[in-house]
């Protein structure tokens, strides 16, 4: 297939175009690299089955290749990010997936829409089912984001009821793994490069709200599981294991072999207490489940930075 990523330089979005092309794909980014960068792609430097656009898909792009696929992955993800660029934020949730899904009609495309955890807010059950509409503050400072994405997949839905769109959408819960920036601002990262530098880890809160994470290798395999399937409606795709911050801490400076101090700072507002994602339905129809462990995951996350500082 010729497929066109947006977002391509991104954390996930770079492990995704791997993927495509081990696969034998030929794939466009697309990509305004707020947050992407091409180091994360420099692998590929020389593929003729890979271009590299700069764009920004909140403004409409006009692609003369015939294409087969569009995924959708253009957002800052990261509270950092999101809370920097609202705006931005909003205006590639609305403006950049309304004018992809009219790249993909154009074309007689397939659609994928990234969309995430967050649409379930603050949740007051767990593990969240994709039935769970979810408690979403709509005024919130994280709105910027949350709302982007309910949009989002509400137009995708539209797109796909109205206009016969062959579209998918999957929830992507805590992802981690290589090539996340050193300054993204979300825990695995802080906790593994504050402890590198023998700096004190901040904790927000009392570190007793809770996570899942899921290793970027395994969010990818099943993503493109997704892209194979027929399903239109969100899928979840993440980690059921759950951990509190405070264990996740406990665990990098174990493997870190670290006596680092913590730190304590205050819980942003409308932070969610606790997130775990029900996987029922990926494993049902997709064959899909998460292999790599949290310890494993967090190794192979150390070395690259490692790496990445040397």
């Amino acid at each position: 297939m010729k497929v066109v990523l947006t977002g391509g330089a991104g954390f996930i979005g770079s492990h995704l175009t791997d993927k495509l092309l081990s696969e034998g794909h030929e794939v466009i980014i697309l990509d305004n690299l707020l947050t992407g960068t091409l180091n994360n792609i420099k692998q590929h430097g020389g593929n003729s089955k890979l271009k590299f656009i700069e764009h920004d898909v909140s403004d409409s792009k006009d692609i003369k290749d015939k294409i087969d696929f569009v995924l959708n992955f253009a957002s800052p993800a990261s509270p950092v990010d999101y809370l920097a660029h609202p705006i931005e934020t909003m205006e590639v949730g609305s403006l950049g997936t309304f004018n992809t899904l009219e790249m993909a009609l154009k074309h007689g495309a397939k659609y994928l829409m990234a969309s995430t955890s967050e649409v379930y807010g603050d949740p007051d059950v767990s593990p969240q089912k994709e039935d769970y509409w979810g408690n979403v503050n709509p005024v919130g400072p994280r709105s910027v984001y949350d709302e982007a994405k309910r949009f989002s997949e509400a137009l995708v839905m539209a797109y796909h009821r109205t206009r016969h769109l062959n579209t998918r959408i999957v929830r992507i819960f805590n992802t981690y793994g290589p090539r996340m920036r050193k300054n993204d601002g979300r825990a695995v990262p802080n906790f593994i490069n504050q402890a590198l530098r023998g700096e004190k880890l901040t904790i927000y809160g009392e570190g007793k709200q809770t996570r899942s994470f899921c290793f970027v290798s395994d969010l990818v395999e099943g993503l493109y599981k997704l892209m194979l399937s027929e399903e239109h409606q969100p899928v979840n795709l993440g980690n059921p294991d759950e951990f509190t911050i405070l264990e996740l801490v406990q665990k990098v400076l174990k493997l870190l072999d670290s006596k680092a101090q913590l730190t304590y700072q205050p819980l942003p507002q409308d932070d969610p207490k606790q997130r775990r994602p029900d996987i029922s339905k990926a494993k049902k129809i997709l064959g899909w489940e998460p292999k790599i462990n949290l310890d494993e995951g967090l190794n192979r996350t150390i070395n690259f930075f490692r790496k990445d500082r040397s």
